[in-house]
């Protein structure tokens, strides 16, 4: 029996992006496959209709009524969360916003002055507290013609500040490793289907002809040397090792990931195998620090660990993530750099949204010579029979 599954799934975005008809979207798609569905309400929407006015609170009070929302919402969080531990089915939660929104609306300061006071970190409330991000863009990003504050109770942005708020937002959630940004290329239905399509996509869930615009990922190769930091827009970086493990099966590739920054670190254990001719099945689990160090005995030693630096960072309505290979490495991999997106676009929508401010060499999506499977291992590919053709990663 396939052991039960808990997902966690952020909806954020600015004013008049789809969250709400979002989250009713999702929860009947995923009911109708069996699923238990809960809805985490947007906890400052409570607060703001008890009378709040954001924009009357003085920086302090701002300060304070950030701290006291997120304290609140982590515990409305909690119950739910709890609900889903406990339920029998497959559970999908979906927060309303999460917990990172909330340094969106007040100075970076005052946000780490709050991280400080309660013992929190950035890597347990963005990277392992939910699986998966996605930001809706506003209307007021793309499709202004589109954009309404009428029926919502609780929204007075005009155009220019919800476009503001949007982009707060989205840079609130930089760094998390599953990150998807919905924005407004396509019409309403289709920005929808987009946003199931990738929640589907992460959980590996073949939803066949229901769904058209399924998410892939896409890898580009980077000349160097890097420009310098300034020229990037605002960016996560992370310290990320991967070890592959012994598997029974040459068709199938285990791995362990340690990722984070400043001691505070997230552990994923992810398998990958062939499920239909041409299709990849990818699952990721989150595991625990003990539970990475007992399987890290398991360590294939026909491969290198692999070190690296992951920026992460939003251009053009995309998110990227740029490996930045480093050493102790096999001499293939010093000085590698690979950007790699998931996104719906054409190859020509895409192409029009990567940084013009790096060197891009070529597409190397699924070229057996860029697989991390590949770049690991320890012997020359010219005598190994391990080089992997079929499975690309």
């Amino acid at each position: 029996m396939a052991e039960k599954r808990v997902y966690k799934v952020v909806l954020t975005g600015g004013p008049c992006g789809g969250k709400t008809t979002g989250q009713s979207r999702l929860s009947t798609f995923f009911e109708n496959l069996g699923w238990k569905v809960y809805r985490v309400p947007e906890t400052s929407t409570v607060l703001l209709s008890g009378g709040i006015k954001f924009a009357d609170l003085s920086e302090d009070e701002a300060m304070t009524f950030q701290e006291n929302l997120l304290k609140a919402m982590m515990q409305i969080e909690k119950t739910f969360f709890s609900l889903a531990d406990g339920c029998h089915k497959n559970c999908l939660v979906i927060c309303d916003r999460g917990t990172m929104d909330a340094s969106a609306f007040i100075h970076e300061s005052k946000w780490d002055e709050i991280l400080k006071d309660n013992g929190w970190n950035p890597v347990d409330l963005r990277d392992t507290r939910y699986n998966q991000i996605i930001h809706m863009v506003s209307a007021a990003n793309g499709a202004e013609a589109f954009y309404s504050n009428e029926d919502h109770a609780c929204r007075s942005e005009n155009v220019d500040l919800a476009r503001h708020l949007d982009n707060r937002a989205a840079q609130a959630w930089v760094g998390h490793p599953y990150f998807d940004v919905i924005d407004n290329s396509t019409d309403f239905d289709a920005k929808m289907c987009r946003m199931m399509s990738v929640v589907c996509q992460k959980l590996g869930i073949d939803t066949g002809d229901r769904l058209s615009s399924n998410a892939r990922k896409v890898k580009y190769l980077v000349k160097g040397p890097l420009p310098t930091d300034t020229v990037f827009p605002n960016f996560q970086d992370f310290n990320v090792e991967h070890v592959y493990l012994r598997t029974n099966s040459t068709k199938m590739q285990a791995r362990l990931r340690k990722r984070g920054k400043n001691g505070h670190h997230s552990y994923t254990h992810t398998i990958r195998k062939p499920e239909k001719l041409g299709q990849i099945v990818e699952v990721k689990t989150p595991i625990s620090q003990r539970d990475f160090t007992n399987m890290i005995t398991q360590a294939d030693e026909d491969h290198h660990r692999i070190f690296k630096k992951r920026r992460c960072f939003l251009h053009n309505n995309q998110y990227f993530q740029l490996d930045i290979y480093q050493k102790p490495c096999h001499e293939r991999c010093e000085g590698l750099l690979l950007l790699e997106t998931y996104t719906t676009l054409t190859a020509e929508e895409l192409h029009a949204r990567l940084p013009s401010f790096l060197t891009i060499e070529s597409d190397v999506t699924g070229k057996p010579n860029y697989s991390m499977f590949n770049l690991s291992l320890r012997d020359d590919w010219n005598h190994t029979n391990k080089f992997c053709v079929n499975i690309a990663g």
